[in-house]
């Protein structure tokens, strides 16, 4: 089975029905039998007790009313569609997030670590910042809040893991990432939290799959599931490259994909 279930839709057009289905069709055409809309937390004026910062304050226009009338009318048209979020984890607002969370008929809840502190990790103004900072030291900061989004238990996956990648610098020591993914892949098994294969990172400075080959297999080793995804921000992204992502997940031993509704997850063969 193909699934997609890291998509948004608000940066690139309206959160309507009519929006909606050119989504589904090009799904549809990708032979992605399962697809879900998982917009940005941050839009919502919701959620600005758990992240707000000048950049986020700045693009959060949206009551979430918006978003579940969208669902709504699908559900009325008989879209097969799903309905899902993106958080930002932000360490510290665990209680927050889970009022957020829970008080919403999500199907499943994505957890990305975008920020570190007040700094855009995966953000084109910052990326000067890296230059500036020890290398070791940003990868283990980003690490020890992908250890405390997976133990905190409050998400069915985990958004583009190694995101903290995205623009090309990496460690050289493979030891010290091993360390990393290591200690990410038990604190995911501890809570039965899944990972995203996700494509994003082709369309990105990096120019490689999310997860590292590596990390994934640490992951499988570990017996953390998956799912599949295009992290797409417009139509022509769902489905990009996905042959990719179905043979790094079948290199390293995967051979079902997590499917989720009302927050459970069912195993699928991968397509």
């Amino acid at each position: 089975m193909r699934t997609d279930y890291h998509v948004h839709m608000a940066e690139t057009g309206n959160l309507d029905v009519e929006y909606l289905k050119t989504y589904i069709e090009k799904a549809r055409e990708e032979g992605i039998e399962e697809l879900g809309i998982s917009e940005h937390a941050y839009f919502f004026h919701e959620t600005s007790d758990i992240l707000s910062n000048p950049w986020v304050n700045n693009r959060r226009t949206l009551d979430f009313k918006t978003y579940q009338d969208m669902f709504d009318e699908a559900e009325k048209q008989g879209l097969p569609i799903k309905m899902g979020i993106e958080m930002d984890y932000m360490p510290g607002k665990e209680k927050e997030m889970e009022k957020f969370i829970s008080s919403r008929p999500f199907d499943y809840v994505i957890g990305s670590v975008h920020w570190i502190d007040d700094w855009g990790i995966d953000l084109a103004i910052y990326r000067d910042e890296y230059e500036k900072r020890d290398l070791h030291e940003v990868y283990r900061q980003y690490f020890d809040r992908v250890v405390t989004l997976a133990e905190s238990g409050l998400f069915d996956f985990v958004g583009h893991i190694d995101v903290i990648k995205v623009f090309g610098y990496e460690p050289d020591d493979r030891e010290f990432l091993r360390d990393q993914y290591r200690r990410a892949a038990k604190a995911l098994a501890s809570t039965d939290t899944c990972i995203e294969i996700s494509t994003a990172g082709l369309r990105k400075p990096v120019g490689k799959l999310y997860p590292d080959p590596e990390l994934l297999q640490i992951c499988k080793n570990e017996g953390v599931g998956i799912v599949l995804c295009s992290d797409a921000h417009k139509p022509d992204h769902i489905g990009h490259r996905y042959e990719e992502a179905i043979d790094l997940a079948k290199s390293v031993g995967y051979e079902e994909v997590h499917v989720f509704k009302d927050r459970k997850a069912t195993k699928h063969p991968i397509g």
